[in-house]
């Protein structure tokens, strides 16, 4: 086990939080929800999906009803994956786009906001698959937090008081969002009291009915007839035919530790790949916080994305697998163009072919989720059904509009996803051993968060408050450099030396990301229990008994 420093050397509010049940959330009353299920004697599973509940409620800026979801859970023997991520509408093809949006640079143009950004909502199939395979509380049960708070309603904390007012003047003209999210014709101020009614009602139907209300009943036959009333392509045979997909996570070994991540379509493999390039330096021999060791770290996510931008798509599009990807010769070859004195524009390679919210739970029988969900982009499409609380997730954007691209928009298929949970073991005696449960939400944030907080944590022994805490930089998707404002000014300073482009900060909404981690303290003493972490960049909290 990681012997960790205890000492947190960044500016901070908070401290780990160590119990034998935990829940960690980037919003108190989600924490407190999930906390609710562990102590009617529900498992992990349960009280992650209240909390994902109640999130949809108290953070509906990063995620709702409308929403993707993935997972990966640890029974206490094994790590399963979950990819609930939607799939585009029957009808949508280049063609499409090109009809209703023009074309932009000679391909169709894709919109950012509004009907045709909407994909089929996986996030309640998410619970449903959850449930059926590892929920022992009644459905009905973890959905009565939820309930309560958007019945009642709740004050609204200042982070996302903050975000929800940065995505008005985008949205306030989008089928049905004024009438749920402006109140008195504005966003709320921070500790304003919101209710949402049309959203307890909906949570209240799944309670009585079940998830699958949301796909094949009144529910679905109200998302249906609000999409074909604004001209879209959404049908309810999209939502009959969706499920969530069980799938065998991806991982990567680092510093004799695996790291676990969900397959394409989803971005973890960026975070595998720029560990597996790290793996070939001494990273532990260079200060933390110093130029070499964010230079490396750096080069290593722009390699890692080159790769991810030109290859990951829904899986059946791809031209090559993950494990071509993950190769160990390949990374070596990829690491070996890394100058360790000047930043490089790094183009894709040639493997060998043959925003969200996060949030953690872990109970003290031994079971550990790592569960995230999200509209994308504030809001998502901005399309709320009306008098139901459901805010369309704007997913279609993760899809291309280049015919020749394996991540052409296309009918059925699963777009481009950012958003990642992950998971870390280690083999002990032959079999794997939990170790921790974590992710980092925000967009193209996410991999680089986990390659930042791993690297911390198993390089450099910073206990995970503190490698949650740690100033962090994020490549754009121009390569160009986003650093916080407490980065160390002299790294930063000799970043601009070595030839990295540093630009300002222009997105309110995805900014560093919001990290939550669980950490398991003793696999030999489960009296231990857990370390946990929440991001200070949230609202959020680690809460535990």
């Amino acid at each position: 086990m990681t012997r960790f420093n205890w000492n947190n050397p960044y500016p901070t509010p908070r401290l780990p939080v160590f119990a034998r049940n935990v829940v960690s959330t980037s919003h108190p009353l989600a924490a407190q929800a999930g906390l609710r299920m562990l102590w009617q004697g529900g498992n992990a599973v349960d009280a992650a999906i209240a909390a994902a509940a109640a999130i949809t409620v108290v953070e509906p800026v990063s995620c709702g009803l409308g929403g993707d979801a993935f997972a990966l859970v640890w029974d206490g023997a094994r790590l399963h994956g979950l990819n609930a991520s939607g799939t585009a509408p029957a009808a949508w093809n280049p063609d499409y786009f090109r009809r209703r949006h023009g074309e932009e640079h000679g391909l169709a143009r894709q919109p950012k906001r509004g009907w045709d950004t909407v994909t089929v909502p996986g996030v309640i199939a998410g619970w449903e698959a959850l449930h059926a395979k590892f929920g022992s509380l009644p459905f009905a049960d973890l959905m009565a937090p939820a309930i309560d708070i958007a019945a009642r309603g709740y004050a609204v904390a200042s982070i996302v008081a903050r975000k929800w007012q940065a995505a008005v003047p985008d949205l306030h003209n989008q089928p049905g969002f004024a009438q749920t999210f402006m109140p008195h014709g504005r966003a709320p101020e921070v500790s304003e009291h919101v209710r949402l009614p049309g959203h307890a009602a909906t949570l209240q139907r799944l309670a009585e009915l079940g998830p699958r209300a949301f796909y094949e009943g009144e529910i679905a036959e109200r998302i249906a007839a609000f999409a074909r009333e604004g001209g879209a392509a959404l049908t309810l045979d999209d939502l009959r035919n969706y499920r969530a997909q069980w799938v065998e996570p991806i991982s990567k070994e680092y510093r004799g530790y695996r790291v676990h991540e969900i397959p394409p379509n989803g971005q973890g493999i960026a975070a595998l790949i720029a560990l597996g390039i790290l793996e070939q330096f001494d990273m532990a021999s260079l200060p933390c916080d110093g130029i070499e060791s964010q230079h490396l770290q750096i080069e290593a996510m722009k390699l890692a994305f080159a790769d991810v931008y030109r290859y990951v798509s829904d899986p059946k599009s791809m031209e090559v697998t993950p494990a071509q990807m993950l190769d160990d010769a390949y990374l070596k070859s990829r690491a070996r163009l890394i100058d360790p004195k000047r930043a490089t524009q790094f183009d894709f390679g040639m493997p060998h072919a043959g925003g969200t919210i996060y949030l953690s739970a872990a109970d003290e029988r031994g079971m550990m989720v790592s569960f995230i969900q999200s509209n994308y982009m504030g809001f998502g499409s901005g399309v709320v059904v009306p008098g139901t609380g459901i805010a369309m997730q704007n997913r279609g954007c993760g899809f291309s509009m280049d015919p020749g691209s394996p991540n052409v928009v296309e009918g059925g298929k699963r777009p481009f996803h950012t958003i990642i949970p992950a998971f870390l073991t280690q083999q002990v005696n032959g079999r794997d051993e939990a170790v921790m449960s974590f992710g980092v939400m925000g967009g193209d944030m996410q991999p680089q968060g986990h390659v930042q907080t791993v690297v911390r944590m198993l390089d450099y022994g910073q206990q995970p408050q503190a490698a949650c805490d740690a100033p962090r930089w994020k490549v754009n998707r121009d390569f160009t450099l986003d650093i916080e404002s407490t980065f160390d000014p002299d790294t930063a300073q000799a970043l601009e030396a070595r030839g990295h482009e540093i630009k300002g900060i222009d997105d309110p909404y995805m900014d560093f990301g919001s990290g939550q981690f669980i950490w398991k303290l003793d696999r030999d003493d489960p009296e231990r229990g857990y370390v946990a972490a929440s991001d200070t960049r949230r609202d959020g909290l680690a809460a535990g008994f």
